[in-house]
């Protein structure tokens, strides 16, 4: 089911004019370099393609600051489809798994790629479960899945405002706003802080009730 939300991932423009920023001109002239290779070479050919080895540079090259946006232009560039993504995801590293949840909302358009969101949410990983809950969970995630992800960034730390479309579809969910009861209440017997967004999510989901989806 895909849900219309009012999350946006950051436009590719947006990407762009970060890295044009990079302070550095030898970063700024690989990661031009990289995205016109990428785009000379799209697609996936033999084991690896040249455009994934740059997805494994891009960090030593970029720095930290701009690797995000320097692999989500690579793989736009490449025009990596689901098989694509699915082999970098995974065969590379933390970082690139990463990069592949952040380019999900611009490279696919249906819930083909549900199955890495769902992996990323399985991991204590806080950055991939970060980027797992972005607009393509938000307009591709089923209820039940939602939830639990909305969970599990409660449980390891995530920021709720990491969740794309966070009020829409937490919006009068009796059953999500039980679930929040119930977890605030196992924390408090267990002289357990209560994280201070399930407050903001129960808020969202409590006033209204509606039936379960």
């Amino acid at each position: 089911m895909t849900h219309s939300t009012d999350a946006a991932a950051p436009s590719l423009d947006a990407l762009r004019d970060h890295l044009d920023a990079h302070p550095d001109p030898a970063a700024r002239e690989w990661c031009r370099q990289a995205l016109a290779e990428a785009a000379d070479h799209p697609g996936g050919h033999g084991p690896i393609t040249a455009w994934e080895l740059r997805l494994a540079e891009a960090g030593r090259r970029c720095g930290s600051r701009h690797a995000d946006a320097a692999r989500v232009l690579i793989l736009h560039a490449a025009h990596a489809g689901t098989a694509a993504l699915t082999r970098v995801y995974r065969q590379g590293t933390a970082a690139e798994r990463r990069a592949v949840l952040l380019a999900l909302p611009h490279l696919v358009s249906g819930p083909d790629a549900l199955p890495l969101v769902e992996d990323a949410l399985r991991t204590n990983d806080t950055r991939l479960i970060a980027a797992a809950v972005g607009p393509y969970a938000a307009r591709h995630l089923d209820a039940h899945s939602w939830r639990h992800a909305v969970l599990k960034c409660l449980f390891t730390g995530v920021p709720v405002d990491a969740v794309a479309g966070l009020a829409q579809r937490a919006h009068a969910d009796a059953e999500l706003a039980r679930m929040l009861t119930d977890f605030a209440a196992e924390r408090t017997a267990a002289d357990r802080p209560v994280p201070s967004g399930l407050y903001r999510v129960l808020a969202l989901a409590g006033p209204e009730t509606r039936k379960e989806s």
